[in-house]
């Protein structure tokens, strides 16, 4: 009897025509993250495995599999050949000693004799005859065995399965550029946008000396917390300081924060077209601060040129949004008190409701804005940043 992984995915079976395509990425993110670890990576119909791996790294790799997007459960089963003898030994073997159970059978090879019940009663009278300490309760047992009989001549057998991130394959929904401050928000922004399938690309806004290199650390570390479940993130550490020196020097102090994210954006959409991204996304939600006001939005995004920005949060209050950064492992990094370059220059009064002719008019006091942009896109940092980079 081996020691397997196996991995099942979920709304694929949606995709009809092109589920060959989603499958096949969903293939190449599984290898991406199992990289780090010496096993053997299968498919067949509708199921994937992972075999020959060391104990040792098993625990590691099922917290691996479970952030690849696309995987909807995985359970550590027991593999054998199809033999009702071997199937039977093995059903016994994980069953628990104690308390209630039940016996699950999928039979997809349709050769054998014995149909999916008979298999079921037969394997439920030997675990009771070995195990005296256990009875059977059909509605509500607390161990369930599962007994699945592939048509590849192996059963596979175990007991419960492990939750996975669901969604859609990291690559199947296109590109997109986030914003990534060093924030709660931002990075749960990105990591809702690749549960849908998007490749994420990030673009950080960095005001050294205004701003610490400790600040500038902080976001490549959000960025390589994200890997693990968006795959592979290039990240642009986009030199701002003197852009928001000039707005400082050259606008009205009110809409001084309306100006810059209307710059940030387009810098920003300029990115997105240089990587092939589709979209930018951003950590917005309505009402939380005050560049976030139906009118701050309209203003900001009035700067882009042609491609649409996703605010993923833009429904979300910040207790929702704070939960999903503890459960994505950013909050600790987010609440470190590193600030960015949102907060240099703040004006004590900025505009909660921005008019856009005003907006227009205060960014076209920047002299040499596209000068500006083009300074700051040459002498962005470019981080490439792997799978597991946190690691």
């Amino acid at each position: 009897m081996d020691k397997v992984i196996m991995l099942r995915y979920g709304e694929l079976f949606l995709k009809g025509r092109n589920r060959s395509y989603f499958e096949g990425v969903l293939a190449r993110n599984i290898k991406a993250a199992l990289a780090p670890f010496r096993c053997k990576f299968s498919r067949t119909q509708n199921r994937y495995y992972v075999e020959d791996y060391s104990f040792t790294d098993e625990y590691a790799i099922v917290e691996r599999l479970r952030k690849v997007f696309g995987l909807h459960s995985l359970s550590i089963a027991v593999k054998v050949a199809t033999d009702y003898e071997n199937i039977f030994a093995a059903a016994v073997d994980c069953a628990p000693t104690e308390g209630t159970f039940r016996v699950n059978v999928k039979r997809a090879d349709k050769k054998l004799s014995m149909n999916s019940m008979q298999i079921a009663i037969e394997a439920g009278a030997r675990i009771l005859r070995a195990k005296s300490g256990l009875s059977v309760d059909l509605h509500d047992p607390e161990a369930v065995v599962n007994i699945d009989i592939r048509e590849n001549g192996y059963t596979y057998i175990f007991g419960e399965s492990v939750a996975c991130a669901g969604g859609m394959p990291v690559g199947t929904a296109g590109r997109g550029m986030l914003l990534l401050s060093g924030g709660f928000d931002s990075p749960v922004a990105g990591w809702r946008m690749a549960k849908r399938g998007v490749k994420i690309y990030a673009v950080h806004y960095h005001s050294y000396p205004h701003t610490s290199l400790q600040a500038r650390e902080k976001v490549v570390d959000l960025a390589k917390k994200l890997t693990p479940w968006c795959g592979d993130i290039t990240l642009y550490v986009v030199p701002f300081t003197h852009i928001q020196e000039e707005i400082h020097r050259r606008c009205n102090p009110d809409y001084m924060i309306t100006v810059m994210r209307r710059v940030m954006v387009r810098i920003a959409e300029r990115l997105a077209i240089k990587e092939g991204c589709g979209c930018l996304i951003t950590g917005e939600s309505l009402g939380q601060v005050a560049s976030q006001t139906m009118e701050s939005i309209t203003s900001t995004e009035d700067a882009v040129e042609g491609l649409p920005v996703f605010r993923p949060l833009i429904a979300m209050d910040k207790t929702e949004i704070m939960e999903q950064a503890e459960h994505i492992d950013t909050y600790d990094i987010s609440k470190q008190p590193f600030e960015d370059c949102c907060t240099v220059f703040l004006p004590r009064n900025p505009v909660i409701h921005p008019k856009l002719d005003e907006a227009r008019a205060e960014e076209g006091k920047l002299e040499g804005e596209e000068e500006l942009i083009k300074e700051a896109i040459d002498g962005a940092e470019v981080l490439h940043l792997g799978v597991g980079a946190e690691d």
